[in-house]
């Protein structure tokens, strides 16, 4: 797979080059530069919301599709990848990670036997992470279906942490998710990024590649 790779430099940069280090990166973008070598047949971006408008117009120009886990999205770009997806495959996810997307599918399948309890979410991030609360958490309280609070901390470089705490008066739920290690996003960029070369243009959750991945 012939790939390009938005951010190159940064953390989730560095981590997505190991992890597809079996694939041809043939452009990358960061704040030194631009670098090509050949034409992506996937855009891969984690960098940050600002970068946006490079990203999709990289797309348009080598006619790619794309692999986009920013966060901190507005709906105007929302709205953007949206139009973009009408004429390639994008995947976006806030979290490419297997145990968040499962979680998001025991929350929503669940959530009925919930109603009455009492609920909070904590969610722990690296001090470098910006968005509070995170996009995970955000999509977590959707999954579920409730209004609960949601509790943010920035401290040292914990990767991401996600509890969801339900209480009633004579019992405590705590469901739990804890990634120990940046490169689980990345090998979730990975399987999104070959489940973009099958794909026609459209928006996709990272769940849909998910559900992918099992049938193949």
């Amino acid at each position: 797979m012939r790939y390009g790779l938005i951010g190159s430099t940064g953390r989730m940069g560095r981590e997505i080059k190991e992890v597809f280090a079996q694939h041809e990166l043939v452009l990358e973008i960061s704040e030194e530069g631009r670098n090509e070598t050949g034409v992506p047949e996937v855009i891969v971006d984690f960098s940050n919301r600002d970068v946006l408008p490079t990203t999709l117009g990289v797309c348009r120009e080598f006619r790619s599709g794309l692999v986009i886990g920013t966060t901190a999205l507005e709906d105007n770009d929302l709205a953007s990848l949206k139009e973009l997806s009408k004429s390639y495959p994008v995947v976006q996810s806030y979290n490419f990670s297997v145990g968040i997307n499962i979680l998001r599918i025991l929350l929503r399948e669940s959530r009925e036997f919930f109603k009455g309890m009492d609920a909070e979410m904590i969610e722990v991030h690296h001090n470098k992470k910006k968005d509070m609360p995170s996009g995970t958490a955000l999509i977590l309280k959707e999954s579920l279906g409730m209004d609960i609070p949601i509790h943010s901390v920035r401290a040292g470089g914990v990767p991401g942490d996600h509890e969801i705490v339900f209480a009633s008066e004579g019992e405590v739920i705590r469901i739990s998710h804890r990634a120990i290690s940046r490169k689980v996003f990345a090998l979730g960029a990975l399987r999104a990024a070959e489940f973009c070369r099958t794909v026609k243009s459209g928006l996709y959750s990272f769940e849909e590649v998910l559900r992918w991945t099992q049938k193949r």
